[in-house]
């Protein structure tokens, strides 16, 4: 009876063992290449300036004087901001905190789209955090929509090398005419290429800039299996230190011929300038760290939900 004990408490220890370390694997705790810190050229925009309430202004808290805010998901609505200008180009960047704690079915999203001028072809480049149960951390998803192909998603998610929830984080995105490149603490994680097969999915018109939080309890923790548990309401992400420099857009006019581009006084250009034309190669060693290391799903990899795999994954 005693060895029988022994045994069970065992297994039981290694058990335990084998959970924690699947756990603290999403952890990730890699030390993130060297690259130029991109955040640090551009000037930051008061939430208040750059931004206006888009929905749920009750959950829209801005402090500082209106140089950052918190946006709330509760039970009665989640919340959101929308950029005051549109943009055809530029870079955008903002520091997040991701709510702590259970937050299953949560979804914080930064994001340029359209759909308000186009509802039928819009163009859309997301920034997507996914909140997570009990045993996984929160997961991040990259997507590119082009000419409303939305039935056509080619979405990437990554984990992170870092606890999302314990202080700010910068997530970035370029997009220009030659790619389009999304950041997390300005190392590249994921590039789309404007040119070749990429061509005639890559986004084209004016678009605004959005940060939100919603209940995405439908489809953003393990396809739905875990919704948004209101008992740990509110979830509350915390939005600073914004960047929106780029082809500012007057809608009157013809998208192509209507942008003036903001100078910055780091002369750096996003839109034109030829260190935005191209990765260096200390940014592509970094990307190719983070996508052998961090990302577990590619579209471009799923053969069971594409019959016939978009032109760009062959």
């Amino acid at each position: 009876m005693a060895l029988l004990q022994e045994n069970t408490l065992f297994f039981s220890l290694l058990f335990l063992l084998c959970m924690a370390i699947s756990v603290s694997s999403h952890n990730r705790p890699y030390s993130p290449p060297d690259v130029p810190r991109l955040t640090d050229l551009f000037p930051h925009v008061a939430v208040d300036q750059g931004f206006s309430k888009f929905f749920g202004a009750q959950n829209v808290q801005l402090l500082n004087n209106g140089s950052y805010a918190n946006l709330a998901l509760d039970k009665s609505s989640g919340s959101g901001l929308v950029s005051r200008s549109k943009y055809h180009y530029g870079f955008f960047s903002a520091a997040i905190k991701l709510p702590a704690g259970l937050s299953s079915g949560v979804v914080v999203a930064f994001y340029l789209s359209n759909a308000d001028a186009f509802p039928h072809s819009h163009d859309e480049i997301d920034i997507e955090l996914l909140g997570h149960d009990k045993r996984n951390d929160w997961v991040l998803q990259t997507n590119i929509y082009s000419n409303g192909s939305v039935s056509t998603g080619r979405e990437e998610k990554f984990y992170f090398w870092f606890d999302p929830t314990q202080e700010h984080h910068y997530y970035s995105i370029i997009w220009n005419s030659h790619h389009i490149v999304f950041f997390v603490d300005n190392i590249p994680v994921r590039e789309f290429p404007s040119s070749g097969v990429f061509s005639s999915t890559y986004p084209s018109k004016p678009m605004s800039v959005y940060a939100t939080i919603w209940d995405g309890s439908q489809w953003a923790t393990h396809g739905g299996k875990y919704p948004v548990n209101y008992k740990y309401a509110p979830f509350v992400v915390s939005l600073a230190e914004t960047e929106m420099v780029g082809c500012v857009s007057n809608p009157r006019q013809q998208p192509l011929s209507s942008c003036s581009n903001q100078s910055t006084s780091s002369g750096s250009d996003p839109v034109e300038g030829q260190d935005f034309a191209a990765l260096s190669q200390q940014q592509i060693t970094a990307m190719q760290w983070a996508r052998s290391k961090l990302m577990f799903y590619s579209y471009c990899k799923d053969t069971s939900r594409f019959k016939v795999m978009p032109p760009e994954c062959k």
